[in-house]
Protein backbone atom coordinates (compact mmCIF):
# COMPACT_ATOMS: atom_id res chain seq x y z
CA UNK A 1 0.00 0.00 0.00
CA UNK A 2 0.91 3.79 -1.27
CA UNK A 3 1.71 6.02 2.28
CA UNK A 4 3.52 9.17 0.32
CA UNK A 5 3.11 9.88 -3.02
CA UNK A 6 4.22 13.03 -4.84
CA UNK A 7 2.84 14.09 -8.43
CA UNK A 8 4.28 16.43 -10.60
CA UNK A 9 6.40 17.89 -7.69
CA UNK A 10 8.45 20.95 -9.14
CA UNK A 11 10.07 23.90 -6.74
CA UNK A 12 11.06 26.94 -8.75
CA UNK A 13 12.71 29.68 -7.14
CA UNK A 14 13.58 32.11 -9.48
CA UNK A 15 12.31 32.42 -13.03
CA UNK A 16 16.01 33.19 -14.35
CA UNK A 17 17.53 29.87 -13.24
CA UNK A 18 16.42 25.75 -13.22
CA UNK A 19 14.03 24.02 -11.13
CA UNK A 20 15.64 23.09 -7.98
CA UNK A 21 12.65 20.05 -8.58
CA UNK A 22 11.61 19.30 -11.74
CA UNK A 23 8.01 16.94 -12.34
CA UNK A 24 9.15 14.75 -9.75
CA UNK A 25 6.81 11.79 -9.30
CA UNK A 26 6.98 9.08 -6.90
CA UNK A 27 5.52 6.44 -4.33
CA UNK A 28 6.67 5.48 -1.76
CA UNK A 29 5.41 2.13 0.49
CA UNK A 30 4.81 1.59 3.92
CA UNK A 31 7.36 -0.34 5.54
CA UNK A 32 9.65 0.56 3.00
CA UNK A 33 13.28 2.05 3.06
CA UNK A 34 14.27 3.85 0.27
CA UNK A 35 17.55 6.03 -0.43
CA UNK A 36 17.67 8.90 -2.63
CA UNK A 37 21.05 10.28 -3.56
CA UNK A 38 22.63 12.27 -5.97
CA UNK A 39 25.46 15.43 -6.22
CA UNK A 40 25.50 18.48 -3.99
CA UNK A 41 22.74 20.90 -5.49
CA UNK A 42 20.68 18.34 -7.56
CA UNK A 43 17.28 18.79 -5.50
CA UNK A 44 17.34 15.82 -2.52
CA UNK A 45 16.96 17.80 0.43
CA UNK A 46 14.32 20.58 -1.76
CA UNK A 47 12.04 17.14 -2.02
CA UNK A 48 12.72 15.78 1.46
CA UNK A 49 11.12 19.22 3.05
CA UNK A 50 8.20 18.83 0.59
CA UNK A 51 7.74 15.42 1.26
CA UNK A 52 7.16 16.39 5.30
CA UNK A 53 5.41 19.59 4.59
CA UNK A 54 8.50 21.65 5.53
CA UNK A 55 9.12 23.45 2.19
CA UNK A 56 6.14 24.19 -0.44
CA UNK A 57 5.95 23.16 -4.22
CA UNK A 58 5.55 25.95 -6.86
CA UNK A 59 3.34 23.71 -8.72
CA UNK A 60 2.44 19.44 -8.04
CA UNK A 61 1.08 17.70 -5.11
CA UNK A 62 2.31 15.63 -1.63
CA UNK A 63 -0.59 12.40 -0.40
CA UNK A 64 0.63 11.38 2.91
CA UNK A 65 -2.39 8.79 3.20
CA UNK A 66 -5.23 10.60 2.12
CA UNK A 67 -4.10 13.42 3.30
CA UNK A 68 -3.08 16.29 0.31
CA UNK A 69 -0.46 18.14 2.73
CA UNK A 70 -0.77 21.36 0.98
CA UNK A 71 -4.41 21.94 1.57
CA UNK A 72 -3.79 22.04 5.04
CA UNK A 73 -3.39 25.57 6.65
CA UNK A 74 -0.65 26.31 9.00
CA UNK A 75 -1.63 25.29 12.05
CA UNK A 76 -3.40 22.07 10.40
CA UNK A 77 0.26 21.89 8.58
CA UNK A 78 2.32 21.90 11.94
CA UNK A 79 -0.12 19.20 13.92
CA UNK A 80 0.25 17.01 10.86
CA UNK A 81 4.02 17.09 10.49
CA UNK A 82 4.50 16.77 14.47
CA UNK A 83 2.18 13.71 14.71
CA UNK A 84 2.64 11.97 10.71
CA UNK A 85 6.45 12.89 10.35
CA UNK A 86 10.17 12.40 11.87
CA UNK A 87 12.39 14.43 10.76
CA UNK A 88 15.86 14.06 11.17
CA UNK A 89 18.67 16.56 10.08
CA UNK A 90 22.60 16.25 9.41
CA UNK A 91 23.45 19.26 12.20
CA UNK A 92 20.51 17.62 14.85
CA UNK A 93 18.93 20.76 15.82
CA UNK A 94 18.48 20.22 19.02
CA UNK A 95 17.87 23.21 21.55
CA UNK A 96 20.65 23.59 23.87
CA UNK A 97 18.91 24.69 27.11
CA UNK A 98 17.26 21.51 27.06
CA UNK A 99 18.10 17.55 28.59
CA UNK A 100 18.40 14.66 26.28
CA UNK A 101 14.94 13.77 27.62
CA UNK A 102 13.81 17.29 26.74
CA UNK A 103 14.68 17.13 23.73
CA UNK A 104 13.20 13.67 22.61
CA UNK A 105 9.94 14.62 24.32
CA UNK A 106 9.78 17.79 22.60
CA UNK A 107 6.90 17.14 19.55
CA UNK A 108 5.06 15.08 22.28
CA UNK A 109 5.30 17.85 24.59
CA UNK A 110 4.03 20.63 21.96
CA UNK A 111 1.45 18.25 21.09
CA UNK A 112 0.04 17.79 24.99
CA UNK A 113 1.09 14.45 24.79
CA UNK A 114 2.50 12.84 28.43
CA UNK A 115 5.11 9.83 26.90
CA UNK A 116 5.26 7.32 28.97
CA UNK A 117 8.00 6.67 31.38
CA UNK A 118 8.76 3.49 30.46
CA UNK A 119 8.60 4.18 26.78
CA UNK A 120 11.14 6.83 27.47
CA UNK A 121 13.17 4.34 29.26
CA UNK A 122 13.03 1.71 26.61
CA UNK A 123 13.71 4.60 24.34
CA UNK A 124 16.91 5.63 25.56
CA UNK A 125 17.71 2.01 25.79
CA UNK A 126 17.92 1.63 22.29
CA UNK A 127 19.60 5.08 21.40
CA UNK A 128 22.48 3.99 23.93
CA UNK A 129 21.66 6.92 25.77
CA UNK A 130 20.56 5.77 29.24
CA UNK A 131 23.36 7.54 31.67
CA UNK A 132 22.94 10.74 29.29
CA UNK A 133 18.81 11.44 30.47
CA UNK A 134 20.07 14.67 32.19
CA UNK A 135 22.83 15.74 29.90
CA UNK A 136 22.25 19.19 27.79
CA UNK A 137 23.41 18.95 24.16
CA UNK A 138 27.10 20.33 24.35
CA UNK A 139 28.31 17.93 26.35
CA UNK A 140 27.27 14.84 24.19
CA UNK A 141 29.99 13.76 21.12
CA UNK A 142 28.36 13.56 17.31
CA UNK A 143 27.02 10.62 17.43
CA UNK A 144 25.04 10.77 20.63
CA UNK A 145 23.50 14.28 19.40
CA UNK A 146 22.18 11.89 16.69
CA UNK A 147 20.99 9.69 18.79
CA UNK A 148 18.87 12.25 20.05
CA UNK A 149 17.23 13.52 16.78
CA UNK A 150 16.14 9.98 15.93
CA UNK A 151 14.89 9.72 19.45
CA UNK A 152 13.10 12.89 19.11
CA UNK A 153 11.50 11.60 15.53
CA UNK A 154 10.51 8.96 16.71
CA UNK A 155 8.91 9.69 19.61
CA UNK A 156 5.51 10.02 17.90
CA UNK A 157 5.88 6.94 16.12
CA UNK A 158 5.19 8.76 12.85
CA UNK A 159 4.00 6.85 9.80
CA UNK A 160 7.21 7.97 7.78
CA UNK A 161 11.06 9.55 9.16
CA UNK A 162 12.67 11.36 6.41
CA UNK A 163 16.65 11.37 7.15
CA UNK A 164 18.49 14.02 5.50
CA UNK A 165 22.63 13.19 5.42
CA UNK A 166 21.75 12.10 8.77
CA UNK A 167 25.30 10.35 9.23
CA UNK A 168 27.19 13.10 7.05
CA UNK A 169 28.95 14.29 10.22
CA UNK A 170 30.24 10.98 11.70
CA UNK A 171 32.79 8.87 11.19
CA UNK A 172 32.19 5.10 9.95
CA UNK A 173 31.43 3.87 13.23
CA UNK A 174 29.06 5.77 14.46
CA UNK A 175 27.25 5.93 10.74
CA UNK A 176 26.84 2.22 10.91
CA UNK A 177 25.30 2.68 14.50
CA UNK A 178 22.93 5.07 13.38
CA UNK A 179 21.79 3.10 10.06
CA UNK A 180 21.20 0.41 12.26
CA UNK A 181 19.29 2.33 14.62
CA UNK A 182 16.95 3.69 11.94
CA UNK A 183 17.05 0.63 10.23
CA UNK A 184 15.51 -1.13 13.88
CA UNK A 185 12.59 0.99 13.72
CA UNK A 186 11.93 0.50 9.44
CA UNK A 187 12.17 -3.72 10.32
CA UNK A 188 10.97 -3.72 13.95
CA UNK A 189 8.22 -0.98 13.93
CA UNK A 190 7.52 -0.64 10.85
CA UNK A 191 8.00 2.89 10.09
CA UNK A 192 8.63 4.02 6.25
CA UNK A 193 12.32 5.67 5.79
CA UNK A 194 13.44 7.82 3.33
CA UNK A 195 17.47 8.94 4.24
CA UNK A 196 19.01 11.09 1.73
CA UNK A 197 22.90 10.26 1.40
CA UNK A 198 26.26 10.56 -0.65
CA UNK A 199 27.08 7.54 0.85
CA UNK A 200 26.53 4.82 -1.23
CA UNK A 201 27.17 1.63 1.77
CA UNK A 202 24.04 3.52 3.06
CA UNK A 203 22.53 3.33 -0.38
CA UNK A 204 23.33 -0.18 -0.59
CA UNK A 205 21.36 -0.93 2.59
CA UNK A 206 17.81 -0.06 1.20
CA UNK A 207 15.51 -1.46 -0.42
CA UNK A 208 15.41 1.39 -3.32
CA UNK A 209 17.42 3.40 -4.69
CA UNK A 210 15.99 7.10 -5.99
CA UNK A 211 18.78 9.35 -7.91
CA UNK A 212 17.99 12.93 -8.58
CA UNK A 213 20.38 15.01 -11.26
CA UNK A 214 19.81 18.38 -12.28
CA UNK A 215 16.13 18.23 -10.15
CA UNK A 216 14.85 15.59 -11.91
CA UNK A 217 13.90 12.17 -10.14
CA UNK A 218 14.58 8.55 -11.66
CA UNK A 219 13.48 5.40 -9.31
CA UNK A 220 10.41 6.92 -7.66
CA UNK A 221 8.14 4.25 -8.70
CA UNK A 222 8.28 0.78 -6.36
CA UNK A 223 8.94 -2.95 -8.20
CA UNK A 224 6.11 -4.36 -6.70
CA UNK A 225 8.05 -6.51 -4.19
CA UNK A 226 6.23 -4.56 -1.49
Amino acid sequence: MSILTATDLTKQYSAEELPALDHANLSIEAGEFVAIVGPSGSGKSTLLHMLGGVDKPTSGTVHLYDTNVFQLNETQLAIFRRRQVGLIYQFYNLLPTLTVEENITLPADLDGQKVPEKEITELLAILGLSDKRTALPTTLSGGQQQRVAIGRALINHPAIVLADEPTGNLDQRNSQDIMDLLRAANTKRGQTLVVITHDPDIAAQADRVMTITDGKLTGGEPDGDH
